[in-house]
């Protein structure tokens, strides 16, 4: 289940580690992953890592293969997942872990901390499949009466208030939140966006490809079999669908794509309220804000004011029992992971079987960590945080940062390309980076969830209507910059350009991808470069728009801001050129961003590193001279698997290239690189039109 956070709309991860869309199955003794058990540790495997390797390959013709050929054939992909890399495999061993931590704080005992209680509880009550089977589709009851008692589209803005509060309206025809002014980062305003689409992305209705088409196909199928779930008859079912499909195909032909949202100035548009209300007359915006808890909201930032417009024109052009088709839809959609297995065995078979290409469904003890993480992140991350993370790690984190933003500091100061003014700005939004490592200074207090055993479905609500309510709590206060976006045991690090902020939880802080017991040459190479990567994104084609502050703001001169934007083309240009899947190839403006800092993350990385190990000596080790483990540890992190039909997914949905060419594309740029392996001009890894950006 997505939840609407405009947050998340701005912070750049290096690595996604989630789906937009269910990954769950039904109850079954065993899954892909198993039968496994809790571990009671986390596993150990080096940062760099021989086995993986494949020495048959030549480095200068790929690189990839040669430092992840061995991986790739030693690491298959489970039945139950769409892809299967480096990041993956820690996430399902914290996973384990976790579970083991879950496991434990479920038993009842007197002792039990506060803490304990409420995440044993929410596991203990999703692990009761037996309750979850019975109940059906009982739970949605409440909310479909209420549906089928709208007497008119007027009536829908006091519903959706209280379905988009809950696990139950979750991204219902638009999405609501709070977020940071784009002009005034330290307050808190309202959002208001596109949304309302069950297909993962606008261009899956508006492509013309014979794959696309055959995808709408197989989605109107899906959500008639979901209608029949719900007790409609397959004739009424099919027309049903059939109306979702058209009232969608309207939404998403008037919503920005991806590439557009790159670009911050397209999403501010703070407006009144009564011209929100002007834009969309039919939709009672004064109830709709009264039922989130905002009798007084003024003023709020229209994210795609176009979709709002042609929101009013399907308001208008649509009946009432067509809206209710698409609402009951909707709110099947949002909690068939939640419901008895019939529901979640068709929720799997379309968005996991048929567009990831998955062939099993995951246990149910994976899933229910993954909730308890996602609804009780801060309370489970103190046990994991207190288990794995210890001070020493967090102090050589901190030193390898520091060591990072010195190099950006002197590369600005080097760069020749930019003038003095331009500088002195990018060096003052570099000194004011704030720097998150491992876990928040303050945990999150969840005494206000009501946390019951056996009724999982009410905890999930509960979960949801209090984070719902905290973030719409923030609007016209200051904002809070000691937040997290992930929780400490998450295996993913991100950038957040309205904060001005890099984050790095504990999860994502263990080998292999971090190795307390590795020389620095490796380690430079894997999280040095991770650090670089997310510092980069303050200065890449959307990063570069905020200031030191957050704020959106143009400190470019024009000239400048012409010679960056040749730079970043030519990053754009190579990764356009690289295949994704059968005749598909990367949308290099979509991931420009990402490709850009993964090239100025690595080069800060390997200077960084230089000016660590001055003075010292560095000797070969396995076999392998110190800037060759260098970048060996810049590729092993990218190890990967994945299914075509998953590759396809990400083609239009992913910011992020393909991990092959996330190391082949990115290395060729490098002479250093060149140099340590000895390749020469027209091999595959040496670029004739080196690109370079920072």
């Amino acid at each position: 289940m997505i939840r609407f956070s405009p947050r998340l709309a701005f912070i750049a991860v290096l690595c996604m580690v989630t789906t937009a869309f269910s990954q769950t199955a039904p109850p079954k003794p065993t899954g892909a992953s198993g039968p496994k058990r809790p571990l009671q540790e986390l596993p150990y495997t080096p940062s760099l890592d021989i086995p993986s390797m494949d020495k048959t390959a030549d480095p200068c013709v790929d690189f990839y293969a040669y430092t992840c050929g061995g991986w790739m054939k030693n690491n298959p992909i489970p039945p139950d997942q769409a892809r299967w890399n480096v990041y993956s495999k820690m996430e399902d061993e914290n996973q384990q872990f976790l579970w083991g931590i879950l496991e434990a704080a479920a038993k009842p005992a007197a002792t039990r901390s506060a803490v304990d209680q409420k995440i044993g509880d929410y596991f203990g009550a999703c692990m009761e499949e037996s309750a979850v089977e019975k109940a059906g589709a009982a739970p949605l009851k409440k909310d479909l009466a209420s549906i089928d008692a709208l007497k008119s589209t007027a009536e829908l803005a006091p519903l959706l208030a209280r379905l988009h509060l809950s696990s139950s309206g979750s991204g219902l025809v638009f999405g609501f939140g709070s977020n940071q002014d784009f002009k005034d980062s330290n307050q808190v305003i309202g959002f208001a966006d596109q949304g309302g689409l069950g297909l993962p992305d606008r261009d899956y209705y508006t492509k013309d490809d014979a794959k696309s088409k055959e995808t709408r196909a197989k989605y109107v199928e899906h959500v008639q079999k979901m209608f029949e779930l719900l007790g409609d008859k397959p004739e009424i079912a099919k027309a049903n669908s059939e109306t979702v499909m058209r009232i969608e195909t309207a939404l998403a032909k008037s919503s920005q794509t991806r590439v557009e949202r790159r670009n911050p100035y397209n999403l501010d548009h703070k407006m009144k309220v009564e011209q929100l209300a002007a834009m969309t007359p039919s939709f009672a915006w004064k109830q709709y804000f009264d039922g989130q808890g905002l009798p007084n909201l003024q003023e709020l930032n229209v994210a795609s004011p176009e979709f709002f417009k042609q929101l009013e024109v399907q308001l208008k052009a649509e009946s009432l029992p067509n809206w209710k088709a698409y609402l009951r839809w909707h709110l099947a959609n949002a909690n068939a992971e939640y419901l008895s297995s019939k529901f979640v065995q068709a929720d799997f078979d379309f968005y996991r079987k048929y567009l990831r290409g998955v062939s099993e469904m995951q246990p149910r003890w994976k899933r229910c960590v993954n909730w308890v993480d996602r609804d009780l992140g801060e309370a489970l991350g103190q046990a994991f945080v207190k288990k794995t993370f210890g001070p020493e790690v967090k102090q050589r984190t901190v030193d390898m940062t520091d060591q990072i933003e010195k190099a950006m500091e002197s590369e600005i100061k080097a760069i020749d390309w930019m003038s003095d003014a331009t500088k002195q700005k990018a060096l003052e939004k570099l000194h004011g980076m704030v720097n998150k490592i491992g876990y928040p200074d303050r945990w999150r207090d969840y005494s206000g969830i009501s946390v019951v055993r056996g009724d999982f479905f009410g905890n999930v609500t509960r979960s949801t209507v209090f984070e719902s309510k905290r973030q719409l709590a923030k609007i016209g206060k200051p904002v809070d910059r000691g937040e997290w976006g992930m929780t400490p045991p998450t295996v993913n690090a991100y950038y957040n350009p309205q904060m001005n902020d890099i984050n790095f939880p504990a999860g994502v802080l263990q080998p292999p991808l971090f190795d307390f017991k590795m020389d620095d040459a490796p380690n430079y190479g894997n999280t040095g470069q991770t650090i670089g990567h997310e510092l980069t994104h303050g200065f890449d084609d959307e990063g570069r728009q905020f200031d030191a502050k957050g704020n959106l703001s143009d400190w470019w001169t024009k000239e400048d801001s012409e010679r960056f934007e040749k730079r970043a083309s030519c990053v754009s240009d190579q990764f356009s050129q690289y295949t994704i899947v059968d005749d598909i190839k990367i949308n290099g403006k979509l991931t420009m961003g990402e490709d850009v800092a993964d090239l100025g993350g690595t080069r800060l990385a390997y200077i960084a590193w230089k000016n660590a190990t001055a003075g010292k000596t560095l000797t070969p080790e396995d076999g392998f001279t110190p800037d060759q483990r260098f970048f060996i540890g810049v590729a092993q992190w990218a190890c990967a698997n994945q299914r075509p039909e998953d590759l396809r997914v990400g083609a239009i949905t992913n910011p992020h290239s393909p991990e092959k060419y996330r190391v082949n594309g990115l290395v060729s740029n490098f002479p250093e690189f060149q140099a340590a392996f000895s390749c020469k001009a027209g091999q595959p890894m040496v670029n004739k039109n080196m690109c370079r950006v920072w």
